[in-house]
């Protein structure tokens, strides 16, 4: 998810929400930063983030499937989409694993 809080004020909205771990990237400049929370018995495992992503390998400790998530947000500017776009072919060469992009 996209924010403009700090992450030590994410990171009190992921809590208050039930979500007791998260990953967050901090905002640069005017564009926001990312927060990713998620729910006790589930295991992610961080492969990589930027301003605009935070991909994770995900296994949910009653299951044996690893799956992977990319929280993405792309570059809004139609000029600067090519980015946005070299970016997520790249995160799908590292991929082998069911993928969901949000």
């Amino acid at each position: 998810m996209e924010t403009k809080v700090t992450s030590k004020r994410m990171e009190s909205i992921r809590r208050q929400c039930g979500f007791l771990n998260g990953i967050d990237v901090a905002a640069v400049g005017t564009r926001g930063g990312l927060s990713l929370g998620w729910r006790e018995g589930l295991n992610l495992t961080l492969k990589s983030f930027s301003n605009s992503h935070i991909d994770v390998e995900v296994e949910n400790e009653d299951e044996l499937d690893i799956w992977r998530f990319t929280g993405f947000y792309g570059v809004p500017v139609e000029n600067e989409r090519k980015e946005s776009w070299k970016l997520l072919r790249a995160l799908k060469r590292e991929n082998n694993k069911p993928w969901l992009i949000t």
